[in-house]
């Protein structure tokens, strides 16, 4: 008895990965719940266990496959004698199978005369829709020509798609599925070959990356607003009790807990940073899911801090602690990644002192943390060595105002250079 292997559902708002390994060759045998296949999607890396024991018979979707939920991945000889070991399928022949072949191997256009306009027309539709409108065309596998516009000039909106999707109309054909790349990007010119280079393929989550940088600049009106603060007074509370901390804890007392206490205290006096556009609407978060951006070798991943406002210091660095061993071991899951209200990263680690971070979709506001530097300052009249670290805060001008965001920078420069504050809730 044959049973088949396919791709689970792989988490809110990602129907595509990509088969990144199989751990297992064609002939070998496998035991129930053992891991088989290593999928990359654009958010985490996941294993997909063999759902019965037996011999693994075929495989369909080869490494660098583009699979779908539910698409076939191999399958599984229920208690078979092992096989003469087989090649596994040619990426090509696997990607004609689970999804289609990505824009740049694409054939180079040669359309008969009859197909030329209805290609030209497709392109046209692509290149008047918002990044943010293009994306949710993709995911739901629109057809953009089916929606009544009604935006500027004709264009789509972000509303105008949501609706579309609650009729239940645009729906596209299957010659254009979900996710596939605009026709408008068209093939990339010929690159001659150098044996100085060297070419990569592009991981998923690189990809993801990429895309969501790039939609951040182009959707919202992101804006950067700058503050230093004095650590004199963190450092020295934080060398008066990290021994003692340490040892009642079992965790080290770092500047992360402090930072995230002081923003969670300026987002609740200023709620419109702690807030997301939806649509024409604003959507107010009471909650305070903090986003901790890591940096790991596959790339930056910003897992999420539940409820950080109901957590002591203690609990705040045990729980920036455990998701960082998780991203750094690529043991994240789809959970830990999903939701999040305000993000906070750290180019300080690596010598950063000034950056402009951007935006982590759909949050209105993000933290940015640089090298902490001393530097001579005036203090009372007199010049003094202090330690000094630049903040900035990225936001989108469409929800918060300037007299906000610096209202946000300087409750938390407060909160930092006098810690007490943070105790009795000032």
């Amino acid at each position: 008895m044959a049973t088949e292997i396919k791709v689970p559902v792989l988490g809110e708002s990602v129907s595509e990965a990509t088969v990144a390994r199989w751990m297992k060759a064609v002939g070998d045998a496998v035991a129930a719940d053992e891991p088989l296949v290593e999928l990359e999607t654009d958010k985490v890396t996941l294993e997909v266990p063999a759902p019965v024991a037996g011999t693994l018979q075929e495989i369909v979707a080869a490494e660098n496959a583009t699979v779908g939920v539910d698409a076939l991945l191999g399958v599984i000889a229920e208690g078979a004698a092992p096989a003469k070991k087989a090649e596994p399928a040619k990426p090509a022949e696997a990607k004609a199978e689970a999804a289609p072949a990505p824009a740049k191997e694409a054939p180079k256009p040669a359309p008969a005369p009859a197909a030329a306009p209805a290609a030209a027309a497709g392109t046209h539709e692509v290149k008047t829709l918002s990044p943010a409108v293009r994306k949710l065309v993709e995911d739901n596998n629109l057809d953009p020509a089916k929606i009544k516009p009604t935006g500027k000039d004709g264009r789509l909106t972000k509303g105008d798609v949501l609706a579309a999707i609650e009729a239940g109309t645009a729906k596209a054909t299957a010659s254009a599925p979900a996710g596939a790349a605009p026709a408008a990007a068209g093939p990339l010119p010929p690159r001659a070959e150098d044996p100085r280079e060297e070419r990569v393929r592009m991981t998923r989550l690189r990809q993801s990356i990429a895309r969501r940088l790039k939609d951040a600049q182009n959707t919202a009106a992101m804006l950067t607003t700058f503050n230093e603060v004095d650590m004199t007074e963190v450092m020295a509370l934080r060398n008066l009790y990290k021994d003692g901390f340490e040892k009642k804890h079992g965790v080290k007392l770092g500047f992360m807990s402090f930072f995230v206490k002081a923003c969670i205290a300026a987002l609740q006096e200023l709620p419109a940073v702690n807030a997301e556009i939806y649509g024409d609407e604003l959507i107010y978060k009471n909650y305070y899911d903090i986003g901790v951006a890591v940096g790991t070798p596959q790339g930056l991943v910003v897992p999420v801090l539940r409820d950080a406002d109901k957590l002591n210091f203690a609990g705040v660095e045990k729980g920036i602690g455990d998701l960082g061993r998780k991203a750094r071991d690529g043991k994240l899951t789809m959970q830990d990644m999903m939701g999040g209200t305000f993000t906070i990263t750290n180019g300080g680690v690596y010598g950063s002192l000034m950056s402009t971070p951007i935006l982590n979709p759909p949050q209105s506001g993000i933290l940015g943390m640089h090298k902490i530097q001393e530097r001579p300052m005036v203090v009372n009249g007199k010049v003094e060595i202090r330690p000094m670290m630049y903040l900035a805060l990225s936001y989108d001008h469409r929800i918060i105002d300037g007299r906000e965001a610096v209202t946000f920078l300087v409750r938390v420069k407060d909160a930092l250079e006098d810690p007490r504050r943070l105790l009795i809730d000032m």
